[in-house]
């Protein structure tokens, strides 16, 4: 905004801070008001109408909960549905933040804050109040996307809720799934309807860079800053300054570089290899992995600082074999597209092909589905697709790699077991161990 516009509100019960931000406010809002406490907070809002409400979380009066800034929250929306309330909370209640928002709130604030995110924050919540800030459109955005399939699961329908209500805020998101589940597809998701939309999103697939290019990679180079340093390279978290930053795998990402993203995004800066002065960022961080981080905290292969950095929300996107209701209209999504990239338009699912599709396992998840139906477009002759054209292979689940082995083991010995009719000495003879050997594998599985 050009000029100053709208009334806020600020309620806080440290006078220092409600001293800091009215003064800071003032440059944008026409009028700052100031309340020490949330006593009297909904008198005022009756006779002041703000626009936007700034609410401070925590205040030294005991609620039962302890969860003040939820209870006021609650108060102010019920009673005035069009405010638009912002919360000011410690880093420690994030937690609480995030709960308060899929209660209503518009978004939240960090202390200590950022002076240029807090006035964007409540800029874009004045925006709101007043009707000027809609949700992103496809011809607003940097770039075309296949629109996301939610499904009828209701795990897959809470997802889309809380992506509702995080898309257009900053925060961090932690996307974890397994392979193939569509975490990058979410994340492109999430960009399309955020407030950075107008502007690419910068995508880093941490499992595809070898160790050694990881710093230049997130944070840039300078000529000559190492052997092959040929030209200068603008990492990937200044080519996503003002946009989204997904990074796919970031359980790859080493420990040494772990202290270095850390600080980058808490000072919201970033230094170059070979340069000694920090370049500013402006990001919003998305992060997905397959893997369980906070199983990779206590072996200390992730820092816990770092993983409460990323995961201010958490999503976790369920495997397709336990969406089993999305499998189908997912396959006649991918049949629709691969017939038109294929010239085979209106090509149908029989179906006995769509009780072939729901009965298999789809360890491969969407990724497995979509390359099945790709498969069977080309292959099939005519205007039905039926179960021939499509081509499953059965897989099993991955566990750790010692149940594998046991398994595996334990399968093998009881196979020669069954082909040498009981004979113990032929058996031995095939593995290629001792009878020793072989009697004591026989007592530890019980065969």
């Amino acid at each position: 905004m050009s000029k100053k516009a709208g009334k806020l509100l600020i309620v806080d019960d440290n006078r220092s801070i409600l001293s800091a931000v009215k003064l800071l406010c003032e440059g944008v809002f026409e009028e700052v008001i100031t309340l020490p406490s949330p006593n009297s907070l909904i008198s005022t809002l009756h006779k002041e109408s703000p626009d936007v409400v700034l609410l401070d979380m925590n205040f030294h009066a005991g609620i039962n909960t302890g969860n003040e800034g939820l209870y006021w929250l609650k108060e102010v929306l019920s009673k005035f549905p069009e405010t638009k309330v912002v919360l000011f909370t410690a880093y420690a209640d994030i937690e609480l933040a995030v709960r308060a928002m899929k209660e209503g709130a518009f978004d939240f604030v960090v202390k200590p804050w950022d002076n240029a995110k807090l006035i964007a924050t409540l800029q874009n919540a004045y925006k709101a109040a007043k009707g000027k800030t809609k949700k992103p459109t496809k011809m607003q955005t940097a770039e075309p996307q296949a629109e996301m399939y939610w499904g009828e699961s209701a795990e897959m329908k809470r997802i889309r809720k809380v992506v509702e209500h995080v898309a257009t805020t900053d925060a961090n998101i932690l996307i974890t799934g397994e392979n193939g589940t569509g975490k990058e597809m979410l994340a492109r998701e999430i960009h399309r309807q955020s407030m950075r939309c107008h502007k690419t999103m910068v995508s880093l697939d941490m499992g595809a860079i070898p160790e050694t290019l990881f710093e230049s990679e997130l944070f840039g180079h300078k000529k000559g800053a190492f052997t092959d340093a040929h030209t200068d390279r603008e990492g990937k978290f200044i080519t996503a300054n003002g946009s989204t930053l997904f990074m796919d795998e970031i359980g790859n990402l080493p420990l040494h570089l772990q202290v270095k993203m850390l600080s980058a995004l808490q000072n919201r800066a970033v230094t170059p290899l070979g340069m000694n002065e920090a370049q500013p960022i402006d990001i919003r961080l998305i992060s997905a992995t397959n893997r369980d981080l906070h199983e990779a905290v206590a072996k200390g292969e992730f820092r816990q600082d770092l993983l409460f950095r990323i995961n201010t929300i958490h999503i976790h996107i369920p495997p397709l074999r336990n969406r089993r209701e999305d499998i189908v209209p997912l396959a006649e999504l991918f049949i629709g597209h691969y017939g038109k990239k294929y010239s085979k338009e209106g090509l149908l699912l029989s179906g006995d092909a769509a009780e072939k599709l729901k009965n298999h396992s789809w360890e491969g998840n969407i990724r497995e589905l979509q390359n099945a139906i790709e498969k069977a477009v080309i292959m099939c002759e005519g205007e039905i697709i039926k179960p021939e054209y499509i081509e499953l292979h059965a897989t099993t689940r991955p566990t750790t790699e010692a149940q594998t082995l046991e398994d595996m083991e334990r399968q093998l010995i009881a196979n020669a077991i069954a082909q040498c009719g009981g004979n113990l000495s032929q058996v031995a003879q095939q593995l290629g161990i001792t009878r020793q050997t072989l009697y004591n594998k026989i007592k530890r599985y019980g065969l």
